[in-house]
């Protein structure tokens, strides 16, 4: 006999701006706990240094966190030129230090160019990544540094927000970039590529898919919230579950082809796209989940949520 889930059977999409200090999973379990919900995820984790941007799944959002995994992602980011370190970010210990007085914007702009677009990037030892079950993390603490392959990664955008030259320099940029691309990799690769070395030493995440900073609560404002007793206030937080995946298109069925494809079966919907994966929804606006365009045009279930979710 299955367990009972213990917690509110919430659904829905939370946008926290995490807190730094706090590692993703942290922020996920203390939120969890501030809602009393009975199940939610993450999609990707932040570094503890990082703040910023962090969704965070709650009931039936979790059957589609995948697609805000795979989506592309914004940051803030100071670069400091002239020393590195053995994690690639301030957290870590200095390894390298040279003199990065001479480095002018000029020069960054330059180098900045061979950062921009398709690159091949070799993912840090200090990443959740992971080899024979373990992560990285866990075997760079050990001493144990592992071959990696570097992997390809998209940089849509890379620009310079400030520069504050010195024998530490620091470089501010906003990227804009794909899945799986390392913030803290485009710095020590920076650094090396212009003789220095580099670390991030400030990492905010203003973008993550569809959403944006402005769009996030503060573990603060939930913890005052929940201090008062004020679950409608929290919830109101709550964006529905179908925002993970509304760019994708929207086909709305009567409740009797709704009926039919909670049972599994494909339906025919009218004036459907030719193929590709699309949004389900009744007509009444309830969403019923994620459906794939079959070759003879019907619309078959690949996601449901559960009534109500």
């Amino acid at each position: 006999m299955a367990r009972r889930r213990r917690g509110r059977a919430i659904s829905g999409i939370l946008l926290l701006d995490k807190p730094m200090g706090m590692s993703s999973n942290q922020a996920l379990q203390r939120t969890k706990w501030l809602f009393t919900a009975a199940k939610a995820g993450h999609t990707g984790s932040l570094d503890p240094l990082a703040t910023g941007v962090l969704p965070l799944c709650f009931g039936e959002a979790t059957k589609f966190s995948q697609y805000l995994l795979d989506a592309d992602k914004g940051y803030d980011s100071t670069f400091r030129l002239g020393q590195s370190t053995d994690t690639g970010d301030s957290e870590g210990e200095a390894i390298e230090e040279s003199d990065a007085s001479a480095l002018d914007l000029t020069q960054l702009e330059q180098a900045l160019d061979n950062f921009r677009g398709p690159i091949e990037q070799l993912p840090p030892m200090y990443s959740a990544l992971k080899r024979d079950g373990q992560p990285l993390y866990k075997l760079a603490r050990a001493g144990i540094e592992v071959e990696r392959e570097p992997r390809p990664v998209t940089v849509m955008a890379l620009e310079v927000l400030a520069f504050r030259p010195g024998v530490c320099a620091e470089l501010d940029v906003r990227i804009l970039c794909s899945k799986g691309t390392y913030v803290r990799s485009l710095a020590m690769d920076l650094g090396a590529l212009l003789g220095v070395g580099g670390h991030v030493s400030a990492l905010r995440r203003i973008k993550a898919g569809p959403f944006e900073l402005a769009e996030c609560v503060t573990m603060g404002a939930l913890e005052a919230l929940h201090g008062k007793q004020d679950i409608a206030g929290m919830d109101a937080f709550l964006k529905p579950t179908d925002t993970a995946v509304a760019h994708m298109p929207l086909l709305k069925l009567p409740e009797s082809s709704g009926f039919y494809l909670r049972q599994g079966q494909p339906v025919l919907v009218p004036n459907a796209p030719c193929d590709g994966m699309v949004r389900v929804a009744l007509e009444t606006g309830e969403f019923l989940g994620l459906g794939e365009i079959l070759d003879d045009g019907r619309v078959a279930p690949r996601r449901l949520v559960v009534s109500g979710g």
